[in-house]
């Protein structure tokens, strides 16, 4: 049976400030496994911005702009960011957009029809910059509960709308202890049931006071948590009963970070279910990216900034660096030194190293032209179910190991070099055991090629195209990634340069 069409999202990002190198590890986790899953069949990708909200028109307004113009302002640096780190997304949301703002108010009609929104009181506390709703019991010493805000809170007294969440307590409990894997990692799944057992309060969802958002009839503007919720439908043209919606809904994986694991694990599958929809297959809420010990975040101004990173050790190598640094899903801090020794070490010494000495010798014993395939091949044998070790680890959302798992092959290839020493087997005229090697070295960077391309796709696209084979890059590994399908009488090259040129420290600073 074909396997049904993949839909990844990363959450869509809030555009207050600008992005940093936080912000383009959840993209990159995503164009990783989009890049994978376009090898077996149709698949869409979703990224966007986040741009209504009190926060917003707040920073806008200090800046001296309209929010329109802010927005429009910041929303190309985010784009911008995808393109210096080479994420190919199929669309790119914003919630100031006319498909989704109408498909906003569609949702609220829809239900105010079957009774799932009604008129009522507000009178509680609300956190601007969380933009969220808060009970007096889960403030922490009268201030906002997430550790990673603790600023003051605003009592608010409106007449505003409500969603009627707490009618899906009981049906969210059984969803969850029916379906243990659809959040992840285990931490986030223990902490929303907890929460369910705990007791749901119906959701505050309008806001009378607040321009900037999406208008509501009668008046007032969605709350902005809810607006931007509804942009993995509306992407997909949910409200126009587009045939991408019939394709790709629900999603297979949603990205986001655990700090807003309940708006997507309790309120936004309520919200699908006020819909008749149903929920995505899985929602995985990754760990953060910390700088001694503390999450990087805008506020705290420990951020590291992508667009510079990528200038100074390529957008590849800390593409690499942010999968491989530790199990997706965990905390994990990061620095500079960190992914130049990354960069040195791993993508230097072991991966460009090899590429490097096998072209060489190729041209060297060769004339660069690939060898025949013997039919046999001890690094075939033991490798040969490596194609479906990674598949599956991306499968599993183990994007860390489906790098190690190819890493293995890449040191299989490297001892291969050091124990068979092809240039002895040309001294003593061994031509056979000679060939042998050379087209283990050149098949396995095929393979490496293909597996590292969804982690690395521009540095795997060159190490592809040294071999001469004259094809691209993204096909369907079942097929592709057969042992002895580089073609005797190919003619490679070498690189002109090393695939990743070593990068020292940073020079000292001059003496004041």
């Amino acid at each position: 049976m074909a396997e049904r069409p993949f839909y990844v999202t990363t959450p869509i990002y809030y555009v207050s400030s600008v992005p940093h190198v936080g912000h383009a590890y959840t993209s990159i986790a995503a164009d990783a496994l989009a890049r994978f899953h376009r090898t077996r069949g149709p698949t869409y990708f979703l990224t966007g911005t986040d741009e209504h909200g009190q926060k917003v028109a707040q920073a806008a307004a200090a800046a001296g702009m309209t929010p329109q113009t802010w927005t429009d302002q910041l929303v190309e640096q985010w784009k911008g960011l995808c393109r210096r780190y080479n994420v190919e997304y199929d669309d790119f949301i914003r919630t100031t957009e006319p498909r989704h703002s109408d498909a906003v108010v569609l949702f609220f009609e829809r239900l105010k029809e079957r009774g799932d929104v009604y008129l009522g009181k507000y009178e509680g506390w609300y956190c601007t910059n969380d933009e969220t709703f808060w009970l007096e019991a889960k403030l922490v010493d009268g201030r906002c509960p997430n550790p990673e805000c603790r600023r003051e809170v605003q009592w608010l007294s409106e007449d505003n709308w409500f969603f009627a969440l707490s009618k899906y307590r009981d049906r969210l409990l059984e969803y969850y202890r029916a379906n243990p894997q659809w959040v992840r990692p285990e931490r986030s799944y223990n902490e929303m049931v907890a929460t369910l057992e705990g007791g749901l309060e119906d959701l505050c969802i309008s806001r009378v006071n607040l321009e900037w958002g999406v208008p509501l009839p009668g008046g007032g503007v969605m709350y902005v948590w809810l607006d931007a919720l509804l942009n993995y439908i509306t992407a997909l043209g949910w409200a126009t009963g587009d045939e991408k919606f019939a394709t790709f809904w629900p999603a297979r994986v949603q990205l986001i970070g655990k700090e807003i694991a309940r708006f997507h694990t309790i309120i936004w599958p309520a919200m699908l279910w006020a819909l008749d929809l149903p929920a995505p297959e899985t929602v995985f809420a990754h760990g953060w990216i910390t700088i001694d010990g503390e999450k990087m975040s805008k506020s705290k101004g420990n951020v590291i900034e992508p667009f510079a990173a990528a200038e100074r050790f390529g957008a590849d190598s800390v593409r690499y660096f942010l999968m491989r640094e530790a199990p997706f899903g965990t905390d994990f801090s990061i620095s500079l030194e960190k992914i130049r020794k990354r960069h040195n070490t791993d993508l230097g010494n072991d991966l460009g190293n090899l590429a490097r000495r096998s072209l060489a010798m190729l041209e060297r014993y060769r004339g660069g032209i690939v060898p025949a395939y013997s039919g046999t091949s001890e690094i075939a044998s033991r490798f040969a179910d490596l194609p479906a070790r990674v598949a599956a680890r991306f499968e599993a959302l183990d994007l860390r190991g489906a790098l190690e798992d190819t890493w293995e092959l890449i040191a299989a290839l490297n001892r291969a070099i050091d124990d068979r020493r092809p240039w002895e087997l040309a001294k003593r005229g061994e031509d056979a055991a000679l060939d042998a090697i050379l087209y283990d070295l050149c098949e396995g960077l095929r393979w490496c090629a293909h597996l590292l391309a969804p982690f690395m796709p521009v540095k795997a696209a060159e190490m592809y195209a040294t071999l001469g084979t004259g094809d691209e890059l993204g096909g369907d590994w079942r097929t592709d990634l057969v042992w002895g399908k580089l073609a005797a009488g190919t003619r490679a090259r070498p690189a002109e340069a090393g695939l990743f040129p070593r990068i020292e420290d940073e020079p000292p600073a001059p003496a004041a």
